[in-house]
């Protein structure tokens, strides 16, 4: 199975009115913003998109509305986060009928599995469902990591074709073009280390402060697919700040204040999650304003 899977992906959020209702009219109309400024693809329900906090019946009406905006224009992907694998396969097969184009995939919630569990777990999800799958594969956040020996069994199923690499360690990277060449489409998934990433020879970068800082983020893809690393390099320690922020356990409330700050969405999440106080929110704030006093001109990059 060949997918055109590459670029900038932001993990985009789920935007919710005061009652923390979903606000479906603010959602969407943020994914068409970031899509109008250069994006090439959108991920929703992801840790970002706070896909855990949702009903199953809130998750399909997300999906079929941010599909009806995307209108094909670029390749719309769900996460899949489930707390069991018959759940999980049931999901996928609702995204399947949706008909969005694909899946990327997390281990199960809440109880840790080992690798053959991982392995097990993504192995049914492939095989009860025709969507092209993308591995999300971070053993930081979830406790359990794929490598290469377990991804040497998942390529044996056909509609596994993409992994999201973010165990932090870049050497990962160059171990999976080592032991399967080009037969998985590899996306850095951490977004402190994405040029670095790319530099080793990922095609595409899921990023959730691209949400806020979108042509930035496509300006370092363009700059780095094109050995323009001198000139990506400005942009990039620019940007490395804010992408930290992607980082923390209150990376979601973080993204979500920023988009805020920006005018681009609303700060409101849904609990366990609470909006940042004190100094987790003054550090944000400075991080954003110095971000925003010192941003530079894309113009000179000539990057059209």
């Amino acid at each position: 199975m060949n997918v055109n899977w590459q670029g900038v992906y932001p993990a985009v959020t789920t935007q919710y009115n005061e009652d923390l209702s979903i606000n479906f009219e603010a959602t969407t109309k943020m994914v068409d913003t970031i899509i109008n400024e250069g994006v090439n693809g959108i991920i929703v329900l992801g840790t970002v998109g706070e896909n855990a906090s949702h009903t199953r019946e809130e998750k399909i009406a997300i999906l079929k509305a941010v599909k009806e905006v995307v209108a094909g224009r670029v390749p719309l992907l769900s996460g899949v986060a489930e707390t069991s694998t018959q759940f999980a396969i049931e999901f996928s097969q609702a995204c399947e009928e949706i008909g969005i184009d694909g899946l990327m995939v997390l281990p199960g919630m809440i109880y840790k599995s080992d690798e053959s569990e991982a392995v097990n777990h993504y192995q049914q999800i492939a095989r009860n469902c025709g969507l092209p799958i993308m591995i999300y594969n971070n053993p930081v956040t979830y406790g359990v990591d794929v490598g290469i020996e377990g991804m040497k069994i998942l390529a044996q199923e056909d509609n596994i074709v993409s992994i999201k690499e973010a165990t932090e360690d870049t050497r990962r990277i160059s171990e999976l073009y080592s032991a399967f060449d080009d037969r998985f489409v590899i996306f850095g998934g951490v977004d402190d280390i994405a040029l670095e990433s790319l530099m080793l020879g990922c095609t595409g970068w899921i990023s959730g402060l691209t949400n806020v800082f979108p042509k930035e983020s496509v300006a370092i893809y363009k700059l780095a697919e094109q050995g323009r690393y001198t000139e990506a390099l400005e942009i990039w320690r620019w940007f490395l700040p804010l992408l930290r922020l992607d980082t923390v356990p209150k990376l979601v409330q973080c993204i979500k204040l920023c988009e805020q700050l920006a005018g681009r969405g609303s700060e409101l999440t849904r609990a366990p999650r609470m909006p940042l106080v004190g100094a987790e929110r003054a550090n944000v704030e400075r991080i954003y304003n110095e971000a925003v006093a010192n941003r530079i001109d894309l113009s000179k990059f000539n990057l059209d």
